[in-house]
Parts: C-alpha cells; sequence; structure tokens
C-alpha cells in the first residue's frame, strides 16, 4: 500500500482572541512586533498602526517593566480609537507582576517559561484573569532562555524546549484553560523544526491539540534572514504544521509582514499527492544517513549527483517521495523551476520548498533553475540556502535580532555597520543582540557575541563567556575585531571571498 504524502494542515483547537482566531480550519495569521519603547504611546500606536496595515493580523508589544505595562491601556484605546482590529499581544519575560497587569489590557499574553515562576500561584493567577477577560496566552519557549533545572536535566537541547513547553500545557490544562498558544524558537533551523516536531509528538501523546506559533529567532536581515525565515517556517509549514508565524527580520517590522504573507500564500493551495512504497520503519520525518558529498550548487554539480526535478504544486513530499523510493544512495541535488523575475520572491520560496530535505539529510545540493533573475543571483540564493540549512558555510553568519521596545541600541544601524566590516570572515558565528532577555543565550552557538548592555554600552562575547563589559558603542566594533584578531581568525578582504550584497 505505501504511505501517502500530501499537505494536510495539522488539526488543532480554535483560540480566539482581539476578533483574531487561530487554529481549527482559520487561515494561518501573519504577525510581527513593534520596536519602539512601549512607555512611549505616541511611537508605538503609530508603529503598531504600520504594521497592521502591513496586514498584520496579530501585533506583539513588549512589557518589561511597570512603565511598559501602565502604557498598554492607553495604546489599546488610542488603536480601537483608530479603528485598528489587530490583536494586540504583550510579551513578559522576567516579571509575573506586569503579566497581570498585560492581561488586564490586551488581547493575548506572552510568556517565557524559562523567566516565569510557576510557584507561588503566579500562573493561576494568570490564568484566572485571562478567562476572565478572554485573553489567550502563548507559551513561549525560547531556544536561549531554559530554566536552570531544565538546562541542568536536558542541556540546551529541543527536548529541553519540550519539557519546558508540556510542563506549562499541564498547568493550564489542570485548571480547564485553552485559550493557549505554543511556540518552540530559536536562531538555529535545525533545532527549530526538530523541537516542534518533538512537541507535536508530546502534545498528541497527551492528547492535547493547542495550534503553534511559528518562528526563527535572530534570523538576521536582508536576503539571508529571509532565506533563514524561509527554510525553518517553510519545513514545518509543508508538513501542515503551524497555525501562525512571525518572521524575524532586523529591519522595520512591517518588513516582516509581506514575506510571511508569501510564506501562508506558498503552502496553502497545494493538491499532489505522492506515495512512498517501503514503508518499514517510515516516520513523516524519515531521514537517511548523510552522504559524504560535498553540499552543492546548481554550477558544481557533477555526474556523481543524482538531480531530481519537482514539477508539481507540492515539491517538497514530491521530492521526498522520489528520494525515499529510490534504490541508490548517491548524492541528491533538489532542482526546481522558478519564473518570477523578483530575486526576493525566488529565494522565499526556494527555501520554503527546499529547506526540509536539506535539514532532513534527504539531499545534498540545491539548483534554482530561474531564468529571469541574474547568475549572481541564483548562486547567492543557492550559497544562502545551504547555510540556512547549516550544510555548508561560505559567509559569516549573522544571529541578529529584529529588536523590539527593549532594544538599547539602533540595532539595524550597527547591523549594518558590523557587516560592513566582518562579512568577508567566513565560517564565522556573530550574534548581535538588542538586550540580555534573550541575547546570550539565543547565540548560544555563535564564536562572539555583541550584546546591549545599557544605553549606549555593549557587552562584548567569546561563545558564551564575556570578554569586555560595558564598552561604550563608539568602541565596540573596533573592541570586537581586535578580539577576533587576537584569536587569529581575521583575514583582510579580498576580491575572492564573495561577500557581495544583493
Amino acid at each position: 500500500m505505501g504511505v501517502t504524502l500530501r499537505y494536510v494542515r495539522r488539526a488543532t483547537r480554535e483560540v480566539s482572541f482581539g476578533g483574531v482566531r487561530i487554529g481549527g480550519d482559520n487561515p494561518i495569521a501573519v504577525q510581527s512586533m513593534a520596536n519602539t519603547p512601549t512607555a512611549d504611546i505616541e511611537q508605538t500606536v503609530a508603529q503598531t498602526l504600520r504594521i497592521a496595515n502591513a496586514g498584520a493580523e496579530i501585533v506583539r508589544l513588549t512589557a518589561q517593566g511597570m512603565k511598559e505595562g501602565e502604557a498598554l491601556q492607553p495604546i489599546m484605546e488610542r488603536l480601537r480609537t483608530n479603528n485598528c482590529n489587530a490583536a494586540i499581544v504583550a510579551d513578559i519575560h522576567f516579571t509575573p507582576e506586569i503579566a497581570m497587569m498585560a492581561a488586564e489590557a490586551v488581547d493575548k499574553v506572552r510568556i517565557n517559561p524559562g523567566n516565569f515562576r510557576t510557584t507561588n500561584g503566579e500562573l493561576e493567577r494568570l490564568i484566572s484573569i485571562c478567562r476572565r477577560r478572554g485573553v489567550a496566552l502563548r507559551i513561549g519557549v525560547n531556544h536561549g532562555s531554559l530554566a536552570k533545572r531544565i538546562f541542568d536535566e536536558y542541556g540546551d537541547t529541543p527536548e529541553g524546549m519540550v519539557a519546558s513547553a508540556m510542563e506549562f500545557l499541564r498547568m493550564c490544562r489542570d485548571a480547564d484553560f485553552h485559550d493557549v498558544v505554543v511556540s518552540m524558537k530559536s536562531s538555529n533551523t535545525r533545532v527549530m523544526v526538530h523541537a516542534y516536531r518533538l512537541l507535536v509528538e508530546a502534545m498528541q501523546r497527551e492528547e492535547m491539540d493547542y495550534p503553534l506559533h511559528l518562528g526563527v529567532t535572530e534570523a538576521g536581515d536582508g536576503i539571508e534572514g529571509r532565506i533563514k525565515s524561509a527554510v525553518g517556517i517553510g519545513a514545518l509549514l509543508a508538513d501542515g504544521i503551524g497555525d501562525t508565524l512571525r518572521v524575524s527580520l532586523t529591519e522595520e517590522p512591517e518588513n516582516e509582514v509581506p514575506v510571511g504573507k508569501m510564506l501562508v500564500e506558498h503552502f496553502q493551495h497545494r493538491t499532489a499527492t505522492f506515495t512512498v512504497e517501503a514503508t518499514e520503519g517510515y516516520s513523516p520525518t524519515t531521514f537517511r544517513a548523510r552522504t559524504a558529498a560535498k553540499p552543492v550548487i546548481h554550477s558544481e554539480v557533477t555526474a556523481d549527483y543524482d538531480i531530481i526535478d519537482a514539477t508539481t504544486d507540492n515539491p517538497t513530499h514530491e521530492w521526498r517521495a522520489a528520494i525515499l523510493n529510490s534504490t541508490t544512495q548517491r548524492p541528491v541535488v533538489l532542482r526546481r523551476r522558478y519564473d518570477d523575475d523578483d530575486m526576493t520572491r525566488v529565494a522565499i520560496y526556494a527555501a520554503a520548498d527546499m529547506g526540509q530535505l536539506l535539514i532532513d539529510g534527504l539531499a545534498e545540493g540545491v539548483w534554482v533553475d530561474a531564468p529571469n533573475i541574474t547568475e549572481e543571483a541564483r548562486r547567492e540564493i543557492e550559497l544562502v540556502l545551504l547555510q540556512a540549512a547549516r550544510l555548508r558555510f561560505t559567509r559569516t553568519e549573522y544571529i541578529a535580532c529584529p529588536s523590539c521596545g527593549r532594544t538599547l541600541y539602533d540595532i539595524t544601524a550597527t547591523l549594518a555597520a558590523i557587516k560592513a566590516r566582518t562579512s568577508h570572515l567566513k565560517d564565522l558565528k556573530i550574534g548581535v543582540m538588542g538586550c540580555i532577555v534573550n541575547g546570550p543565550g539565543e547565540m548560544a552557538d555563535a564564536d562572539y557575541g555583541y550584546v546591549g548592555s545599557s544605553p549606549d554600552h555593549i557587552t562584548l562575547y567569546r561563545g558564551r563567556s564575556v570578554v569586555a563589559r560595558n564598552i561604550h558603542q563608539s568602541e565596540a566594533l573596533d573592541r570586537l575585531i581586535e578580539i577576533i584578531k587576537s584569536d587569529g581568525r581575521w583575514h583582510e578582504p579580498t576580491d575572492q571571498d564573495g561577500t557581495k550584497e544583493l
């Protein structure tokens, strides 16, 4: 009989908040997050309106302290006066008291299990307010901020992320509160995809059907940020996992919305089905032992690789079935034609289609057949795609947060300055983070880190270790480069570095 592969949305319960419905039979909702200081009501209202006008159904605001918490109610009043129908979410990290305050004002509250205590009845109090006001709750697990007791038992792993989420989900279920959404975010696409898959399995075992919020944290900016987000989010959407999503870019937040909309539209009308004949030991995430072949782009393909084309409206499952039904173990190159003449759209579609196969070890190469963009653009897309799937590193990787109201400096301009001076360094990962809330944790696998510590001051990291604290921003980039040089990991840029921005 075999196993049939097709695009089917995972069945979830419907969760409604602020006039928005996610899960159930509802379309996947796109959201973004304001990066203005929430205490600045005028700025925050203006930016939230821009995000909503860009098409976001949900907008998140940070509320890290009392001033920000007190600003939420007047912000909500101004937004509704301006006929803004987007659901508003308050993002809470360290202070349960602010979560209670936020729940009295907004449509949904996001808490981080790694920073939110479960003792003293705090979660129960928050649930009571949410129930009374019809406010939803997001259990937002971040790879870089697991609670110490979870970290000590599981380490910095997807399994630890799932354990953290399930602990809070059980508490919500025990309280008979089910207006709950869950997220499992990481800047590492492999960790992110694995964590969501494990969570789906864990929830199924305990008969939970909560909807999922998808996102790759700290994806960066430009074409790299878009491809990295599309690889992780697309890998899950292809298998019907995900009910709302955010593309996190280190740019103006309204820029995130069209990328999210493109991903939603790319997956919503897939009809083709395929059969995997050899079903012994098969699971939806079946993969094979990766070959020793070099991951390649189209111009490097040799006769040693099998080129597999996808021609239907469901390329991910078409490729998966063809590879798993093959009797050879030769390295595979994924090829698909994209007739669009816009590089960004080609990049997002290719990353969303191919990312899952690369993450699962089913393919070693990519061939973006896009005759209406330049050869240079095709090469750039393919190299960035392989790097986003963590197969081949050909340039500096920037783990850069999208910024929010907690950000302590102009992160967009700073990232551009750091890229201008370091983008020629291959096989190097640099974290550029707005604050300490998630910064040190989310950039855990970075070689170096540049983290806001106070207004206009930066703390520099080598791996997880602090190298220099509270360096004025005017000196911080020079100091970072000095550290890289002292470690012997610096070279001057050459014409062969191939780091041109497109």
